[in-house]
């Protein structure tokens, strides 16, 4: 990532301007070219620098729930455990961890009492228990790169 890479970074970690011209507006407050502020996004997810780009939501304050859960899953079922994790549409992130609790994922449902029936779903498919760790506290770290 060169400078230009990094203030990109950090602005967008301040709010998207909601206008007819959100990028433009973006690359004009950063002095480039909203052509490349665009190739660099796409650059940046292309690389893996960036693993994902768009709005954040609060599900809580939307009706529904978040919950982080966790899977004691054998090396040799991994893959497919994590085919049936992945396939519900609830599950926003699910990422492999260097632990005895090796897959960790998000869910994100519309209603609170869902997470329940999630859990005890990828249960049913799976035969293996979740490990369900619900949010209590929301803490946000925001991240600015030095130029």
């Amino acid at each position: 990532m060169d400078a230009t890479d990094k203030a990109i970074v950090n602005r967008l970690q301040q709010g998207f301007p909601i206008c007819a011209a959100p990028y433009r507006r973006i690359a004009d407050e950063l002095g480039i070219a909203e052509a490349d502020l665009l190739s660099r996004l796409q650059a940046l997810l292309a690389d893996g620098v960036l693993s994902r780009f768009g709005p954040m939501y609060h599900a809580e304050q939307m009706g529904g729930a978040l919950s982080l859960a966790a899977l004691k899953v054998p090396e040799a079922r991994f893959d497919e455990v994590a085919d049936i994790v992945n396939a519900f549409p609830e599950v926003a992130h699910n990422y492999a961890r260097n632990h005895v609790l090796n897959m960790w994922f998000v869910l994100a449902t519309e209603q609170p009492e869902q997470v329940a029936d999630v859990i005890a779903e990828i249960e049913r498919r799976t035969g293996l228990v979740v490990y369900n760790m619900p949010k209590i506290n929301e803490y946000f770290v925001g991240l600015q790169l030095e130029a």
